[in-house]
C-alpha cells in the first residue's frame, strides 16, 4: 500500500488523479485543496497557511497552483510559492516522503518559437508571465529539499475537466469572438499532453524507484495548433473563425485590455492575454527522449485524448 497526499485535488489534474486511482487497491489517496469537495478521503485547506493533516504519506504529489492567465503577482507567490514552502515544511515534519512538483513548461518560454526544448535548456533570468517565474520559484525550493524529489512539467494539458485551455477558446467561438493569428512564418506547431496520460506519468513518478531531477511531460506527438483547433470546432459543431488577425496586433489589443483591467480594477479577466497568445503564436516543441526512457511512452494517443475530450465537451457544454 502507497499513501500518496494530492495537494489541490479540487483543481483539473489533481481531481484527475483521485478519481482516477481511487480504485486501485494498492494506493491509499488523500487530498487536499482550497475548495470544499464530498469525499471522504479530503480536508479543505489554505495550503498557504500552512498544512496539518492527520496523515502521513510515503508520497506527496504537489499539484495545487494558481494556473489561470490573470492575476496579480502576490496572488501568484502566495498560491505558487509560499504553499509550496509549506507543502516541502510538511514533508520534512513527516519522514521526507517523495516529493512530486507539478510545474510548468511555461519556466521555458520565450515570446519567440523554440524548438526541441529539452530539460536542460536554459531556464530565465526573465520570463514570459508572473505564473511561469513562481512555477520556477517553487522548482527552487523543491530542489533543495533533502527527500527524493521529482519535477515535472507537462505542456499544454487538455481533457475533460479542462478549465484553462481550451473552454475560454471554444467560449469565443460560441460568440463568434474568435480570429485565426497570421504572423510572418510558418503555422505554429507545439505539443499538448492529455489529462489521463499525465495523471498516468504523475503515477509513475510517484512509485519507480530510482527516478530525480526534471521531466518535461508532452503526449510526443507535435501538432499544428489552429489546424487541431479547427478540427475540434468541426467536431463540436462551433463555427470555424472568419476573421485573421496579425500576432502583432492581437498582442497590442492584449496589452490593451490587460491595463484597462488593471488600472480599472475590474473583476474577472481581460478576454484575451498576452500570455495567451503568445502560447499559441510561437511554436514550442519539446523533445521527449527523457520522459520516454524513464516514463514510458504515453498510455493515451493524441487523437483518442481527443476524441475523448469531444465526447465530453458534448456532453457538458
Amino acid at each position: 500500500m502507497t499513501k500518496i497526499l494530492v495537494t489541490g485535488a479540487s483543481g483539473f489534474v489533481g481531481s484527475t488523479f483521485m478519481q482516477r486511482f481511487a480504485a486501485h487497491d494498492d494506493l491509499e489517496l488523500f487530498g487536499v485543496a482550497r475548495r470544499a469537495m464530498p469525499w471522504s478521503n479530503y480536508a479543505q485547506v489554505d495550503l498557504a497557511q500552512g498544512l496539518n493533516i492527520d496523515f502521513k504519506p510515503d508520497v506527496v504529489v504537489h499539484a495545487a497552483a494558481h494556473v489561470s492567465p490573470w492575476g496579480t503577482e502576490q496572488e501568484y507567490h502566495r498560491k505558487n510559492v509560499t504553499a509550496t514552502q509549506e507543502v516541502i515544511r510538511f514533508c520534512e515534519q513527516n519522514e521526507c516522503p517523495r516529493l512530486i512538483y507539478l510545474s510548468s513548461s511555461s519556466v521555458f518560454y520565450r515570446d519567440e518559437p523554440q524548438f526541441n526544448i529539452t530539460e536542460d535548456s536554459p531556464i530565465g533570468p526573465e520570463f514570459i508571465s508572473w505564473y511561469a517565474a513562481s512555477k520556477y520559484a517553487g522548482e527552487q525550493l523543491v530542489s533543495n529539499y533533502q527527500g527524493e524529489h521529482v519535477i515535472l512539467r507537462p505542456r499544454a494539458v487538455f481533457g475533460p475537466g479542462d478549465t484553462v485551455l481550451f473552454p475560454r477558446i471554444l467560449r469565443a467561438a460560441q460568440k463568434n469572438r474568435l480570429a485565426l493569428l497570421t504572423g510572418e512564418g510558418q503555422p505554429a506547431v507545439g505539443d499538448f499532453i492529455y489529462i489521463e496520460t499525465l495523471c498516468d506519468y504523475i503515477l509513475t513518478a510517484a512509485v519507480k524507484p530510482g527516478l530525480h531531477g526534471a521531466y518535461n511531460l508532452t503526449n510526443a506527438e507535435t501538432v499544428e495548433f489552429q489546424s487541431l483547433l479547427l478540427t475540434i470546432l468541426d467536431r463540436l459543431g462551433l463555427p470555424r473563425p472568419t476573421r485573421r488577425l496579425k500576432v502583432t496586433t492581437a498582442m497590442r489589443i492584449a496589452g490593451w485590455l490587460e491595463r484597462l483591467y488593471r488600472v480599472l480594477h475590474l473583476s474577472g479577466e481581460p478576454p484575451v492575454t498576452r500570455y495567451s497568445i503568445s502560447v499559441f503564436a510561437h511554436s514550442k516543441t519539446f523533445d521527449p527522449s527523457r520522459m520516454l526512457r524513464d516514463l514510458g511512452p504515453p498510455s493515451i494517443s493524441l487523437s483518442e485524448g481527443i476524441d475523448r475530450f469531444v465526447t465530453w465537451q458534448r456532453q457538458h457544454a
